[in-house]
């Protein structure tokens, strides 16, 4: 796809994120994207100033790794993987009310809980949950290797798209627990609302396309969407 400009925006009079960069063609746009890889190179050409430097891409597994993949071979950067994963509705394993980070990082979505009624014994059977799920992707991706070191280091975080975003602070919180510097969001797209969650928490948000609309899907900015299998983080992973 040709890009339209890349600008700076203040997405709306109250947000006042350090910076964020959108393609203002591409706001409230459906299916801007044929696949994660065209969005990968889409967030390569907005990110072009960190090739060659040693900053470090993390994608967030599963799907975000496929678009971190394409980012970390256009760019000549290292890639690695960010593991956190959201905590789900007991009736619904696509949604989710918090998210549990690597080194147990936790954020919840007090509002949500409250207003479905979740009682402490099933958020805390959730968050246990999520942890061993964690844990047990820790032991897939990144078996053998050792602990991130990512104390004072420019990290690029990379997802497929921010829904709630929750699954981003958890993130967020993760990586400043880690010590790490400057602290740069990547995803193709991203619901307007995630991004004010965001405020203030890091450096900068790159999302060429940003929807402020409800109800907001992540898929709904690909044409040709799928979920990501373990198997294939594995083989991507291997690759580098």
């Amino acid at each position: 796809m040709d890009d339209p400009p890349t600008i700076h925006i203040n997405p709306d009079g109250g947000l006042d994120l350090t910076k964020i960069i959108e393609n203002r063609e591409l706001r409230d746009k459906f299916f801007v994207f044929k696949n994660r890889k065209e969005a990968g190179e889409v967030l390569a050409r907005m990110l072009k100033d960190y090739q060659d430097s040693d900053a470090i891409i993390l994608g967030i597994p599963a799907g975000g790794v496929p678009v971190a993949a394409v980012i970390a071979k256009k760019l000549n950067l290292t890639l690695d993987v960010l593991i956190v994963s959201k905590i789900t509705l007991p009736w619904n394993r696509e949604a989710g009310y918090g998210a549990v980070a690597f080194n147990r990082t936790i954020k919840l979505n007090q509002k949500l809980i409250d207003s479905l009624g979740l009682t402490g014994r099933e958020v805390e059977a959730g968050i246990k949950e999520t942890l061993k799920k964690v844990e047990r992707r820790v032991q897939i991706f990144r078996k053998g290797k050792p602990p991130l070191k990512l104390k004072n280091r420019t990290v690029i975080v990379v997802d497929d798209g921010l829904a709630s975003g929750y699954t981003m602070l958890a993130a967020v919180e993760a990586l400043r627990r880690a010590g790490a510097g400057k602290i740069i969001i990547a995803v193709p797209t991203a619901n307007l609302d995630a991004i004010k969650r965001l405020e203030g928490k890091v450096d900068m948000v790159y999302s060429p396309n940003i929807r402020h609309v409800y109800p907001y899907a992540v898929a709904d900015a690909y044409k040709n969407w799928y979920d990501v299998s373990e198997d294939e983080v594995k083989s991507i992973l291997q690759k580098f």
